[in-house]
């Protein structure tokens, strides 16, 4: 039976289903269906439930409902399906709100309605039409700011493990490029979408977004751990769409972090194992990078849009695995990775950044002058060498003992402690990025002019020894 009408209206109603498998239904004898399609399945109490078509074959509709297949009757529903893909409206007045998976409200404010509606499914940049990302933004954090700069417009992921502080350190960052942010004229609004979260992790998210005042710019999509795996897989798609709204039709620089992509991939597989899909590595399903990618290519700048979205994905490596199947993919897509670190974490530091193992590949060409500052790129690539000499040098004093190194290789081991005790261990304060350098170049006036090959006589004698003159 076909209905005309709005958004909100059935074009062809079936009832009941041939079988029901996990979070999957399975319709006959339907024909005019699309993939993809959004459909909404009443139950005999007249509960209604979301999902759409995930494979069409051999006559067979096979449909994923986002909220479960649990207490259906499967001879007593009916399916309604739309004659089109999954709407989320959208508006400005979204901001400051908490939202689930499906664009419904948490907050105990009323639903949004707009005459603006987007397919949540979206579709990745076009790469003709995308702008180089160049502008930094300022996290507040030194390992980030001047070790690996995040440039608007980037998709930089974070990896992280099982019991490492990741929410805190996510927290963190939300709050801090939120207060970089008010001293800046522009529209700036941070989309949080966090999937398989626990309660206690999204109280801690919901206490710190409002004692800290940052509710107020961010839009949070949440699907609990204890909410269906089929609704985790909308999660990212929401965020992204209302993101792509607000940079591209309203001209919004949006921050957009997801958190966990781990479990995400975890509800990918759970969906492909119902499909009986063909598995690949560790049982993740052989599509899983081209579905990764059609996430984070949705981020980036796009020509003649004054606003952008950038990308953070929190990603919790299973067994500290950087190899594993989700963090080996995601760093084929995305243009870096930071890295928290367990064994710094272990000795108090925070934030537990591995500095040598983090990477933004797009740093180079978001610092120096006219960016940052234009000792910013020396000097950070002397602190990362000097950094990497003097862990060097620990190791060798492990197997033969610090009283045997020689004074240079001593003051570069003194140097790489300091590093990690003052640069990276920097707790919950903010550091502008000039109190980030600062502490570079004091840093740097531990060592000897002569191991300070990566920076040039000028920058030494405009920061360095300048530096020296005011301490004096």
């Amino acid at each position: 039976m076909e209905i005309e009408g709005d958004i909100n209206m059935a074009r062809i109603t079936v009832k009941g289903v041939s079988e029901i498998r996990g979070p999957l239904i399975i319709v006959e004898g339907v024909s005019g269906i699309q993939m993809g399609e959004y459909l909404e399945v009443i139950l005999e109490n007249g509960t209604v439930r979301k999902g759409r078509v995930l494979a069409i074959e051999e006559g067979k509709v096979i449909i994923l409902l986002y909220q479960g297949t649990y207490e259906i009757d499967k001879d007593k529903v009916e399916t309604m399906f739309s004659g089109r893909t999954m709407q989320l409206f959208v508006s400005e007045n979204m901001i400051g709100r908490i939202f689930n998976s499906l664009g419904e409200p948490l907050d105990g404010l009323p639903s949004i309605y707009s005459e603006d509606y987007r397919d949540v499914n979206g579709e990745p940049i076009n790469p003709t039409s995308r702008i180089y990302p160049r502008n930094y933004i300022e996290t507040g954090i030194s390992s980030i700011d001047i070790m690996n700069t995040l440039v608007r417009g980037q998709k930089l992921p974070i990896f992280t493990g099982a019991g490492l502080p990741n929410n805190q350190f996510v927290g963190q960052i939300v709050k801090q490029a939120q207060i970089a942010r008010q001293t800046e004229n522009e529209k700036f609004v941070i989309v949080f979408g966090a999937m398989g979260l626990t309660m206690d992790d999204y109280i801690y998210f919901q206490r710190l977004f409002k004692e800290t005042g940052t509710l107020n710019k961010v839009i949070m999509f949440t699907n609990l751990a204890s909410d269906s795996a089929a609704e985790r897989l909308l999660t990212p798609r929401v965020a992204l769409t209302i993101a792509e709204y607000l940079a591209f039709d309203k001209d919004y620089h949006v921050l957009v972090i997801l958190s966990d992509i781990t479990n995400y991939c975890q509800a990918l597989r759970e969906i492909s194992v119902a499909l009986e899909t063909v598995p690949s590595r560790k049982g993740f399903p052989g599509y899983m990078y081209s579905d990764l990618a059609s996430i984070y290519e949705r981020a980036g700048i796009v020509e003649g849009a004054e606003g952008s979205i950038t990308l953070l994905a929190n990603l919790t490596m299973p067994n500290d695995d950087i190899t594993h199947p989700i963090a080996d993919l995601t760093g084929y897509i995305t243009e870096g990775q930071i890295i928290l670190d367990r064994s710094l974490h272990n000795r108090g530091i925070y934030p537990p950044i591995d500095v040598l193992g983090s990477l933004s590949r797009l740093m180079k060409d978001g610092i120096g002058k006219g960016y940052t500052r234009e000792d910013h790129p020396s000097l950070s690539d002397q602190l990362y060498a000097s950094y990497a000499e003097g862990l060097d040098k620990r190791k060798l004093a492990e197997v033969i003992g610090k009283k045997e190194l020689n004074r240079i290789d001593q003051i570069l081991l003194s140097f790489s402690e300091k590093f990690e005790e003052i640069f990276v261990n920097q707790g919950d304060s903010h550091r502008t990025i000039e109190e980030s350098l600062k502490i570079g170049w004091s840093l740097l006036s531990q060592l000897p002019e002569s191991e300070l090959n990566k920076v040039s006589e000028e920058l030494i004698k405009n920061y360095l020894v300048h530096m020296k003159e005011e301490e004096s």
